[in-house]
C-alpha cells in the first residue's frame, strides 16, 4: 500500500482497501503469527472525545503486534491549548512511529498530517470515521465472501459515518443508498465526491432520498447510527423530533429483505434510531463489526506502521 495516511477513505483505492480486508482476514485467523508485526514501536492516540471501541480496539492492537500505545487524552498535552496542530505533530513525530487522533475538527487531522514525518490515522473527525467503514466493510464480506453487486442502506443522520460508508462503497462497487430528513443530509461535497468516483469506476453512484422505507428496499443490509453524536447535546430534541419515522424496526427489515442484516457502529439507542427487536435480534450484526474494529485496524496498523510485514518504520 502506497499511503502514508489514513485520513479519509477518499484517498485509497480499490486495491488499497482489499489490501487491508486481506491482511485483516489473515491476522483475525492467525494473530499469533503477527505478535512482532510492530515490536519496539509505539503509536501516540489523541483523544478529544471519549471512546470505548476506538480506544480498547487500537490499543489491544498496538499489544497483539508487539508494538506500544500512549493514549493521550485532551487535558495531558498541549494541542490546541497553547501549542499548534503543527507543533504537536512535529513534536511527536520525534518520538513515536505513528499517531491515531479522534477529535472534534476534520482539518486538525489534515494539518496534522501535513506536518508529521509519521502515520497519522484518523480514528473519527466531524466529517469522516473511515476505521469504522474498513471494519463494516470486512464484516460483509466475512458473511457473503464478496462486496461487488451489495446494497447497504443507510437510514438516519448524514453524519461522519454514513460519509466513509459512501466513500468507501463506490470504489467496492456496492450499492448504497441514504435516507435522512430534510436539512439532515450527508455533505453535498462528500456525495459529489462519491458520484464522481464511481463515475469514473464504474460503480453505482449514491442515492440519497427521505424516504427510508424506499432506501432499504432489496438491501442486503440496513445500517444506522445515533441520531445525536457528541458534541450536538443542545441539539437532542430537535433531533428527536425530526427523525420521527426514521427508527430501524422490523417492517424496515422486512422491506429490505429475508436475509438482510442490521448495522450499527455503537453506540446505539434503543427505542431511539433502531428498536430493540432488531438491536438485540438475529439479524444483528453489530458486535462483529465491534470486533472487526480490531482487525481491520491491525491491517492498517502493519501496513501504515511497518510497511507491511517486513519493512521497517514508514516515515515521510
Amino acid at each position: 500500500m502506497k499511503q502514508k495516511h489514513l485520513v479519509s477513505l477518499r484517498d485509497y483505492t480499490r486495491a488499497d482497501l482489499v489490501e487491508i480486508f486481506e491482511l485483516a482476514r489473515r491476522m483475525k485467523a492467525d494473530p499469533g503469527a503477527f505478535r512482532d508485526a510492530l515490536r519496539g514501536r509505539t503509536l501516540a492516540m489523541i483523544f478529544q472525545k471519549p471512546s470505548t471501541r476506538t480506544r480498547v480496539s487500537f490499543e489491544t492492537g498496538m499489544y497483539q503486534l508487539g508494538g506500544h500505545a500512549l493514549n493521550l487524552g485532551a487535558n495531558d498535552i498541549q494541542l490546541r491549548r497553547g501549542e499548534t496542530v503543527a507543533d504537536t505533530a512535529r513534536v511527536l513525530s520525534r518520538y513515536v512511529d505513528g499517531i491515531m487522533a479522534r477529535v472534534f475538527s476534520h482539518e486538525d487531522l489534515v494539518e496534522m498530517s501535513r506536518y508529521a514525518t509519521i502515520p497519522v490515522i484518523n480514528g473519527l473527525s466531524d466529517l469522516s470515521h473511515p476505521v469504522q467503514a474498513l471494519a463494516d466493510f470486512l464484516t460483509l464480506l466475512e458473511r457473503s465472501g464478496r462486496l461487488e453487486g451489495a446494497k447497504v442502506s443507510y437510514v438516519g443522520d448524514g453524519n461522519n459515518v454514513c460519509h466513509s460508508l459512501m466513500l468507501a462503497a463506490v470504489k467496492l462497487g456496492v450499492s448504497i443508498s441514504v435516507a435522512t430528513p430534510a436539512g439532515y443530509e450527508p455533505s453535498p461535497l462528500i456525495v459529489k465526491s462519491a458520484a464522481r468516483e464511481a463515475q469514473k469506476l464504474g460503480t453505482p453512484a449514491p442515492v440519497v432520498t427521505r424516504d427510508p422505507m424506499e432506501a432499504v428496499t432489496g438491501a442486503d443490509a440496513v445500517y444506522t447510527d445515533v441520531w445525536t453524536s457528541m458534541g450536538q447535546e443542545a441539539e437532542a430534541a430537535a433531533r428527536v423530533k425530526a427523525f420521527q419515522g426514521y427508527m430501524v424496526t422490523a417492517a424496515m427489515m422486512a422491506a429490505a429483505g429475508p436475509d438482510a442484516v442490521f448495522m450499527h457502529c455503537l453506540p446505539a439507542h434503543r427505542g431511539e434510531e433502531v428498536s430493540a427487536e432488531v438491536m438485540d435480534g438475529p439479524r444483528s450484526i453489530v458486535f462483529d463489526q465491534a470486533e472487526n474494529r480490531l482487525h481491520a485496524q491491525k491491517a492498517v496498523l502493519v501496513l501504515l506502521m511497518g510497511g507491511g510485514i517486513d519493512g521497517g518504520p514508514r516515515r515521510a
